[in-house]
């Protein structure tokens, strides 16, 4: 009977012993199953990149070929498009376009949705639907009579003639992402400041502004962004390699003969313009998903 006893007793331990094992065998299967995706989806994202590449580092014959790993790697692409004045002319055009468009989009942007976000007034709701409505409106659309406007205007083929329409489609966006955050910003932190005899504006720029920040990170890289990689406007603004940005510059790119396809020095320049962007998201990355996630969950 102490036997029968025993056995009996154990019997649940060795179950719950069971059951605990089980259950560690499939958390270490979800485990492998959820990193095998993650790898999986690491390696379908980054692959064209990779690809890129790869491309950029082949010359000649070697550019026909499909080989994972360039047979003679040679940094020759990257010399030309250097040693190309338009290239490097169309790299600053776009440093200084959307450098001016994100620093125009955050000034405006931030006076716009921290009103947005702090006043009552009739029609609030219905403003913020318009603004964002601007950015479904097809490029385009108001490419052509932009053109014609721009032309009697005579800011056509000039680098300030580009900064008005990016700066139409980047600032919707803008106000939205930061009005979004200013909502989250208590309100007693400014009403303090007001209190203590700041003015409203400088309760808004050393109280407000500096706790925005990754709201300012990320709308300011999602205006840069979409300012660097404008391709429409930017064709259809431009005419002279002195006023063209970088995507439009990429399909003037021609090769050392008539019917050849400059494949080579057009993934060389292509990784140049990405890898700014890329390094950019990296660093900021803490900041872009809190101001993205901002007013999303409120506690």
């Amino acid at each position: 009977m102490t036997s029968e006893a025993a056995r009996v007793a154990g019997a649940p331990a060795r179950a719950g012993a069971r059951i605990s094992q089980e259950k560690r065998r499939r958390d270490r299967r979800n485990r492998i199953l959820l990193w095998a995706a993650v790898v999986a989806i690491m390696v379908f994202c980054l692959f064209p990149f990779y690809w890129l590449i790869n491309t950029s580092l082949k010359t000649g014959q070697d550019l026909s070929t499909a080989k994972i790993f360039p047979p003679n790697p040679s940094l020759d692409n990257y010399k030309s498009i250097f040693e190309d004045s338009n290239f490097t002319t169309a790299l600053r055009n776009s440093v200084i376009v959307s450098g001016i468009t994100t620093a125009l989009a955050l000034v405006i942007g931030s006076f716009a949705g921290y009103a947005l976000a702090r006043l009552r007034f009739r029609g609030k709701f219905i403003m913020l639907a318009i603004i964002l409505s601007i950015t479904t409106f097809p490029p385009i659309a108001i490419a052509a009579p932009l053109f014609k406007f721009w032309t009697d205007l005579g800011i056509y083929d000039t680098l300030l003639g580009l900064v008005p329409p990016f700066l139409a489609f980047t600032l919707p966006l803008t106000i939205y992402v930061l009005a979004s955050f200013f909502k989250e910003i208590p309100k007693d932190l400014s009403e303090a400041a007001l209190v203590d005899g700041a003015t409203h504006f400088q309760a808004f720029r050393k109280v407000v502004m500096p706790l925005a920040a990754p709201g300012l990170v990320t709308a300011g890289l999602l205006s840069f962004i979409w300012a660097w990689n404008e391709f429409l406007l930017a064709i259809t603004l431009t005419s002279s390699p002195s006023a063209r940005p970088v995507p439009p510059a990429l399909a003037f790119f021609t090769g050392s003969q008539k019917f050849e396809v400059p494949l080579g020095t057009i993934t060389a320049a292509t990784v140049v313009v990405t890898v700014p962007l890329v390094a950019l998201v990296l660093i900021f990355q803490k900041r872009i998903v809190a101001g993205l996630t901002a007013g999303a969950v409120k506690g």
